[in-house]
């Protein structure tokens, strides 16, 4: 395993992160016999940063994390988050004692404000958080004072100048390179960076035969988006939201063997996403936080769908996945047929998509006979 050090927090960290996000579920718990054993196959590989949040896997994946570190707890980094931003500092402190609980351990290295930008960071954390975690901080229930991002250069900039955060967790991909001006900044003012969605949220899993045309010597494409990321020098570690044991093996295999692409691979990527970049507005992180819909519309599961036939050319896998999701339904959510255009998901959208409009024209491009 590759370690590099955490900005100005001086850690150790290793290259891959584990993101909980995407643990095994059984019903509306996570899996821990399938989720534990991931985890701790991980730690014995030498990762040793874990991130997880409030919300993730329906609320139960701070416990299963915190099930997880036992034995463990004294040689992992453990990143969570607090996604209140409202005016009751008792609401606040609630969040900080759940996730201490839930995660049993008496501290929390990299406590994070859950998904800021520039108005929350300017309206809400400046004014009123930072005493909170100032205060907790002080108390030692947190060692630092960290977020997570949705915004754009210019707000990442202005963040990282009013020098409150050490570490900042936010998006970056093959198909997402939007902050990577912002990185380089923050990277340069000695804040850790962390990278969230190195594979796209599970999208750049499918076969890219251009890409691979490029760069034959890698099989597949998460070891491609892996190394991509990791080939930028500004960034500390890339996090994986992993579901199975053989996505840990693949990306321990990826993380431990000190291959990092030269710059002329790099290039030759950047010169083929390039030719993609009409994709950008239409890009879907698959962050969730368009749901829940009243219509009970799976956004993200529809534009994952319809962004892996559009960018990597998987036309008939979509419509064929889209057509057997159908069939299923209401199991996964429903298609994109059953949305009204209320458009609040639109207004929770952190990547500002115009989702009613991109809806349409997933329905009509999926749902198409072959």
């Amino acid at each position: 395993m590759r370690y590099a050090t955490l900005g100005r927090t001086g850690y150790r960290v290793s290259r891959l992160g584990f993101g909980a996000m995407r643990l095994p579920m059984q019903g509306d718990l996570v899996d821990r016999d399938l989720a534990i054993p991931m985890i701790h196959r991980a730690f014995e590989a030498g990762l040793n940063y874990i991130d997880t949040a409030v919300g993730y896997c329906g609320g139960d994946s701070q416990r299963a994390v915190g099930e997880a570190l036992k034995g463990w707890r004294e040689r992992i980094v453990v990143s969570t988050k607090n996604p209140y931003y409202g005016p009751d500092e008792k609401a606040w402190w609630q969040n900080l004692e759940d996730s201490l609980e839930r995660l049993q351990v008496s501290y929390i290295d990299i406590y994070n404000t859950h998904g800021v930008n520039a108005k929350r960071f300017a309206e809400e954390v400046q004014p009123r958080l930072s005493q909170w975690l100032a205060r907790a901080r002080d108390q030692g229930l947190i060692r630092h004072i960290c977020t997570s991002f949705h915004d754009n250069n210019e707000a990442l900039r202005q963040i990282v100048d009013a020098g409150f955060y050490d570490v900042i967790t936010l998006q970056y991909n093959t198909l997402d390179r939007q902050l990577e001006d912002g990185i380089a900044y923050a990277a340069e003012k000695g804040i850790g960076i962390v990278v969230m969605g190195p594979v796209g949220g599970g999208r750049l899993g499918a076969p890219n035969e251009e890409l691979a045309r490029l760069l034959p010597e890698i099989k597949r494409m998460p070891e491609l988006a892996l190394r991509f990321v990791l080939a930028n020098p500004h960034i500390t570690l890339a996090l994986s939201g992993m579901s199975t044991l053989a996505q840990v093996e693949e990306n321990l295999a990826v993380a431990a063997d000190g291959r990092a692409l030269a710059p002329g691979e790099v290039e030759l990527i950047r010169q083929q996403l390039d030719r993609l970049k009409n994709m950008a507005d239409t890009y879907c992180t698959g962050c969730g936080y368009c749901l829940p819909c009243s219509q009970e519309v799976n956004i993200p599961r529809i534009f994952r769908l319809y962004n892996d036939a559009r960018v990597y050319g998987l036309g008939p896998y979509a419509r064929e996945q889209y057509a057997r999701w159908g069939r299923q339904a209401p199991e996964g959510g429903k298609l994109a047929d059953a949305c009204i255009e209320c458009g609040e998901c639109e207004a929770k959208c952190p990547q500002h998509i115009p989702i009613r409009d991109q809806l349409k024209e997933a329905q009509s491009y999926l749902a198409a006979a072959p």
